[in-house]
């Protein structure tokens, strides 16, 4: 008897070991912090992979499916998407909740989403336009307003929300409370919740299957977007070894029957719309549609990276977003060290994702420490183990909020103020009411350049500017080269009969202030940008692209007094010019703030 004692004790010690090392019991969850870093960094450039593989069969394959020979060949360049708005358009959520925690209301979301300069469209584009109307959020995204509520729009940017909780998820269903509602409704926000569901999961899990029900657990089960989802499973599980079976019982079910598609914006009382073109009867961005393109994708791709992404893919309609919520999913659960190499070498590091205050490493930091707040705020503690932080997570029963669909929206009611406030409003910038200062007042340097050195290179160089605070060739810029409301200065007006390809110019002005002053810079450029305030380099980020309004978002601080900006631009070829916009840190305009060239 007593041998019988002693081996049970040591059985229980053992299962007691492997519970810890796997890292969960019944009431709480753990992970190394350093697992959690590499699972999250994993996320992201599964993310990126999956959305520039797809990108040139977006939309191109409706109502029909990608042969072998439609998937464009995998390139290196395809890692890092700092342009792709795909991804940089989340990160606006990510600011929000670094500037004002996970407590951030719903009104200040869409402030800073209303204040976003990016170009979008479907559900984004009729939520950014219905609240810089004034038609604050929830409302924002209710179908009485916004005719894309079902739309895919949440659903693509979701994946922040599973990133910085890991296991946690009532707080990726908050999350899309919070943020999918600016632009979403019913299903269009359940597709956000559900993907961030599955990325929760991922820390904890490799089971696809498993992934997928804790998705469905973030969700109301009576929604249709559930069933599209459960629906896939059992297709499935019917068809193990051919997805293009169950591709087709999709297609006839949610794309071709007009009954699953009440609320498409393609649609109009289960019709096509009379204004649209024949082709958009198979044309679906519904969020439930693509939903199960992520879903097959995993299921499909049976841990794969290069199978998930490409089956995702090869479904068609948003063939760029489906394929990266897919392979971020995956590649989360794999973590950085068994990622296929391809997946993970040449990232790069100082290039800024546009519209945004974050490059990668930063995008990587302000996700661990909104991850650290989620974390206590959820009741869970960060532990010192053997000299190696562990998060401990609590585990999570989803509370759900009472099922919404679009097509039988919950009707607002006649006595509620749908409109933001007064001194809300007031902080939204748009194209006719700018919040902040554009600056007109600059003084510019003569163009630099070096044979056969690319504008690239031209970035990395240090020319006299930059090298001295005695450098004396400027000039005034003139107003017939700025271009207004946005304030760019035009520099082929300016450098006429100059060299005007692979070179650099330096535009400098004094910001007067009257107390130190936390300030947000916005900078357009074309090409690539330096920004330098009070001698000290705050911003660098060597890019292609065309001069936009608020293509890089800086903070920084602004003495008392005099302050010295300065910018340096790179040329390649084609078009050439740069902005600046200057508000306060709370999107407000700054009183006094004065400039002199």
């Amino acid at each position: 008897m007593k041998t019988t004692l002693k081996k049970i004790k040591v059985i229980a010690i053992v299962l007691f070991a492997s519970s810890l090392a796997y890292g969960c019991n019944e009431k709480e969850r753990t992970i190394s912090v350093e697992e959690y870093r590499s699972k999250m960094k994993a996320g992201w450039l599964g993310q990126m992979a999956g959305v520039d593989w797809g990108a040139e069969t977006e939309f191109d394959f409706t109502g029909k499916y990608l042969s072998e020979s439609d998937v464009p060949q995998w390139t290196k360049d395809m890692l890092n998407q700092q342009l792709q708005d795909d991804i940089y358009v989340e990160m606006t959520f990510l600011e929000s909740l670094a500037d004002y925690g996970f407590d951030v209301s719903i009104r200040q979301a869409g402030i800073a989403f209303a204040n976003s300069r990016y170009g979008l469209a479907h559900a984004n584009q009729a939520g950014r336009d219905n609240l810089r109307k004034g038609i604050a959020p929830p409302y924002s995204g209710h179908p009485k307003y916004n005719s894309h509520a079902d739309d895919i729009d949440y659903q693509i940017e979701a994946d922040y929300s599973g990133l910085i909780a890991p296991g946690m998820s009532q707080i990726v269903i908050d999350l899309g409370e919070t943020f999918g509602r600016l632009m979403n409704y019913g299903d269009g926000v359940y597709g956000g919740q559900f993907v961030g569901g599955m990325y929760a999961q991922a820390f904890f899990e490799t089971d696809i299957h498993k992934i997928i029900e804790a998705g469905l657990e973030c969700i109301p089960k009576e929604s249709k977007y559930a069933e599209t989802i459960r629906d896939v499973i059992n297709w499935h599980k019917e068809h193990p070894n051919d997805w293009i079976k169950t591709w087709q019982l999709v297609e006839d079910k949610y794309n071709l029957n007009p009954e699953n598609r009440a609320f498409s914006c393609h649609y109009t009382d289960g019709k096509p719309n009379a204004n649209k073109d024949e082709n958009d009867y198979y044309n679906n961005i519904d969020a439930k549609m693509n939903g199960a393109y992520i879903v097959m994708g995993l299921l499909y791709g049976e841990g794969d990276m290069d199978k998930t992404i490409i089956i995702s893919m090869r479904c068609g309609q948003d063939s760029d977003c489906n394929p990266s919520n897919a392979a971020g999913i995956l590649a989360t659960s794999l973590g950085v060290e068994n990622l296929p190499k391809k997946y993970k070498t040449g990232i790069d590091n100082d290039t800024y994702f546009s519209h945004t205050a974050y490059n990668f490493p930063k995008l990587l930091a302000v996700c661990e420490e909104l991850t650290r707040e989620a974390i206590t705020r959820s009741g869970g503690r960060i532990e010192i183990v053997d000299t190696e932080e562990v998060f401990v997570i609590p585990n999570q029963s989803p509370m759900l909020q009472p099922l919404e669909q679009s097509w039988e929206a919950t009707p607002i009611g006649e006595d509620v103020d749908v409109y933001f406030t007064e001194a809300e409003f007031g902080k939204i910038g748009n194209e006719v009411k700018r919040i902040g200062d554009v600056v007109t007042s600059w003084q510019i340097s003569k163009p630099f350049f070096k044979a056969g050195i690319t504008r690239v290179e031209l970035l990395e160089i240090k020319f006299a500017p930059e090298i001295s605070p005695k450098y004396s060739e400027w000039a005034k810029v003139k107003g017939e080269a700025i271009e207004m409301p946005d304030g760019i200065v035009d520099f082929f007006v300016i450098v006429e009969g100059k060299v005007k390809e692979h070179c650099v110019v330096y535009l400098k002005t004094d910001v007067w202030v009257d107390a130190k002053t936390p300030v947000i810079i916005e900078l357009g450029s074309d090409d690539g940008v330096k920004l330098w305030v009070n001698g000290g380099m705050i911003h660098h980020n060597n890019v292609e692209r065309s001069v936009e309004f608020g293509d890089d978002i800086v903070r920084t601080t602004l003495n008392k007094g005099w302050n010295r900006v300065m910018m340096k631009v790179t040329q390649g070829i084609g078009d050439w010019g740069a902005c600046m916009n200057i508000k306060s840190a709370d999107y407000e305009k700054i009183e006094w703030l004065e400039f002199r060239n």
